[in-house]
């Protein structure tokens, strides 16, 4: 019973809220159907309305812009054909900037005309040619009045760009404009900016330019004889030349920028003050003035010339005129302002000034390039002419400075002599005077001036700055790299050929060697500061010379001991004496040797020092000498007549052989050389016991022989005596007797 009541108490209280629930729904349903019948009226009736409308409206909007785009079509070709009718009157009374200017504005048209998409008009092509004709009819009379206010009169083409050419060269500058034309201003004005505003003018201006710089900016940087001459006529600015001889090779920088800046001055006046009316679209930027775009245009090549033609000659070649230099630099400076004034520069220091202020490097380049040039020359002159050196010879020097004297070197006018003989080591204890003399010998003239240029280039690194110092230090160095490299190449054919050359070779390089031993040290002092591990030295060097010296005297001595080989080679062995044709052969070939001897004596005479002199002739004379005496000792068989015969042969040899030793031009000094021949020459006892043994019988044999002690032992082996013995003597007792005793 209390499950019902409770049951039924809760169906009481839902039964209400359900009904009110249909309730609701029913109303939605009716909204709903409703809102259907509201859409398919909307769909129905007011869409296609609204279609309509928007239709027309587009239609009207695409109406309108057509109108819009043919009327401003329209508009801009009125203003095309109002510009070419002012165009047109502008020309006729010359105005050609206002001419230029409505041609512009037609131009500005049809660019407009041309950019509509999808509106091609078959009359555009029309204008532009229309508008190209035009403007090639403005440029056309632009340029015949350019034409006449800007006259060159120059030399035939065909003419070389000789002096005389050049100087015949005009520009006449037109100043007043002619009767008929009343414009006012300069008539320059109106012309360039014509040019100006057709975008004409940089292709009329660089022209002009280029005149200028060939046949009146660069002939004066190239002449100094040309001076430019202005005369102002009624109408017109005349610039011209005249020719004056000129005092130097080069003009100075001073010179020159005198003569260009005049020019400069003339052109700024008269034809290139004129501010440009630029072109519409350029507007924006800032007015250029005709004077600058000239320069931007010549300028380049104008500094370049200046560099080359005329700031490269007047750097100095010594040091003392360094100080001189500041003149240019100023000027050099004042220049540039000049030009920067009359608008022809823009932008601060050019290359010109940076190059004229780097004079010390350009110096030291300029210096090291002379030094090598100067070298070059020497080593390739003849080697032939040469000068007498003695222990007493000097290197002809200023004096060196003082070792105190620091940084501050300032070159002493005086002239100090160097000795060879004494090299003057400051404040130390001096050594004998022939410590490092050097033999009276002949050297190439030209060798004793490359020694004087290199004293004189470490006189200069003395005084230089640091950096030039070092620079000149190691062009030093490198004049005798470049002997060393360049010399035995360059002359070698002669070397080979001719026995003196290689004599006065020999010397040069004992010579240098000598020189390069004390070479660095005088100028120690200054050197070693600045050049690291105090290297400021040459000695390294000594040995390579030394070397090259003797080498190239050795091959000439082979070509001479080959030589004499060569002749005595058809002595036929010195065998068969007895026969008359081989007795003369052997003669002969003795002869020729004693021949070439001579002669070598003579091309030698003088010009190597008397000891080398002597050792060389006394090599190859042994050379001959010790040929004969293998030759003799190797007979089998040498009869009585034979014998006689090779003595004879061999005293010619010891009679004229020391007659070939004459080392001085002296004949009386020769002797003493003479006389000492046996010191030169290794065999020549060995020659002279030969002689005896030829003449001797078998008792005097054995007395020379002297059990082994006598001077024959001395110059021959046991076995060497036997054979001669077996030669010269028949098989007899005493000829066994004999041979046992050579033991």
């Amino acid at each position: 019973g209390e499950v019902c009541n409770m049951i039924n108490k809760k169906y009481n209280e839902f039964l209400p809220s359900v009904q009110s629930a249909e309730e609701l729904v029913s109303q939605v349903d009716g909204l709903s159907s409703n809102i259907d019948l509201l859409r398919a009226g909307i769909e129905n009736e007011v869409q296609r309305d609204l279609n309509v409308a928007v239709a027309e409206f587009t239609e009207l909007k695409q109406q309108l812009e057509r109108d819009t785009l043919v009327l401003s079509i329209l508009k801009k070709l009125q203003e095309f054909d109002t510009a070419i009718k002012e165009y047109n009157a502008a020309l006729l009374e010359k105005k050609y900037v206002a001419a230029a200017q409505q041609l512009e504005k037609a131009r500005s048209s049809l660019r407009t005309l041309e950019s509509r998409k999808g509106f091609e008009l078959k009359i555009l092509k029309a204008l532009g040619t229309e508008l190209t004709v035009q403007t090639q009819n403005v440029l056309y009379h632009l340029g015949e009045e350019w034409q006449k206010l800007a006259v060159w009169k120059l030399p035939p083409s065909k003419e070389s760009s000789s002096l005389e050419s050049v100087a015949r060269s005009e520009l006449h500058l037109r100043t007043v404009p002619s009767k008929e034309e009343e414009v006012a201003g300069p008539p320059v004005a109106s012309v360039l900016q014509a040019f100006a505003v057709l975008g004409e003018l940089r292709t009329r201006l660089k022209i002009f330019g280029q005149l200028l710089l060939k046949y009146i900016l660069k002939p004066l940087i190239l002449y100094p004889s040309l001076q430019p001459i202005t005369e102002e006529q009624s109408d017109a600015f005349v610039l011209r030349f005249k020719c004056e001889e000129p005092n130097l090779d080069h003009s100075t920088p001073m010179e020159v920028f005198d003569k260009i800046k005049l020019i400069f001055e003339v052109l700024h006046k008269y034809l290139l003050n004129v501010p440009l009316e630029q072109a519409a679209e350029e507007e924006k930027e800032r007015r250029a003035t005709l004077a600058e775009l000239l320069g931007g245009m010549i300028w380049e090549e104008l500094s370049d010339g200046l560099i080359q033609n005329c700031l490269v000659n007047s750097i100095p070649t010594n040091s003392s005129k360094l100080e001189q230099y500041v003149e240019v630099i100023k000027s050099t400076e004042e220049f540039e302002k000049a030009l920067k004034n009359m608008q022809f520069l823009k932008g601060d220091t050019t290359d010109l000034l940076k190059y004229a202020r780097n004079v010390n490097s350009h110096f030291a380049n300029k210096k090291c390039q002379d030094v090598i040039v100067a070298a070059r020359n020497l080593m390739t002159s003849e080697i032939h002419n040469t000068v007498k050196i003695t222990p007493d010879s000097c290197v002809a020097l200023p004096r060196l400075p003082d070792p105190e004297a620091g940084d501050q070197l300032k070159m002493q006018k005086t002239s100090k002599l160097l000795h060879n003989g004494t090299v003057n080591w400051e404040n130390e204890t001096k050594l004998s005077q022939y410590t490092f003399s050097l033999p009276t010998c002949r050297i190439s003239s030209s060798v004793e001036k490359l020694m004087e240029l290199a004293y004189q280039t470490l006189l200069e690194a003395a005084a230089s700055t640091d950096q030039c110092c070092i620079q000149l230090f190691y062009s030093v160095r490198n004049i005798f790299q470049l002997f060393y490299d360049v010399v035995p190449t360059y002359h070698k054919e002669n070397l080979q050929k001719l026995p003196q050359l290689a004599a006065i070779h020999h010397n040069n390089c004992m010579y240098i060697a000598h020189h390069l031993l004390t070479l660095g040290h005088q100028f120690r002092y200054r050197l070693t500061n600045i050049l690291c591990d105090g290297a400021a030295t040459f000695v390294d060097l000594v040995p390579g010379f030394r070397r090259l010296g003797m080498e190239c005297f050795l091959a000439q001595m082979r070509v001479q001991k080959g030589e004499i080989l060569e002749r005595l080679s058809s002595a036929r062995n010195f065998s068969n004496m007895d026969d008359e044709e081989n007795y003369c052969a052997a003669n002969k070939a003795i002869r020729q040797v004693l021949h070439q001897l001579k002669r070598l004596g003579k091309v030698w005479q003088d010009v190597l020092p008397v000891n080398v002199y002597c050792k060389a002739m006394g090599t190859l004379l042994n050379t001959a000498l010790t040929e004969m005496v293998t030759r003799i000792a190797a007979l089998e068989d040498i009869s009585a007549e034979d014998a006689d015969r090779l003595y004879s042969l061999c005293r010619t040899m010891v009679e004229e052989g020391p007659q070939v030793f004459t080392p001085l031009p002296e004949d009386d000094k020769n002797k003493k050389y003479q006389e000492e021949v046996p010191v030169y020459v290794q065999k020549w006892m060995t020659f002279k016991e030969l002689m005896i043994i030829l003449q001797a019988n078998l008792q005097e044999i054995v007395d020379q022989w002297a059990d082994g002690k006598g001077p024959l032992a001395a110059e021959f082996s046991a076995a060497e005596v036997k054979s001669l013995i077996r030669a010269l003597f028949q098989n007899t007792e005493r000829r066994a007797a004999a041979l046992a005793k050579i033991k």
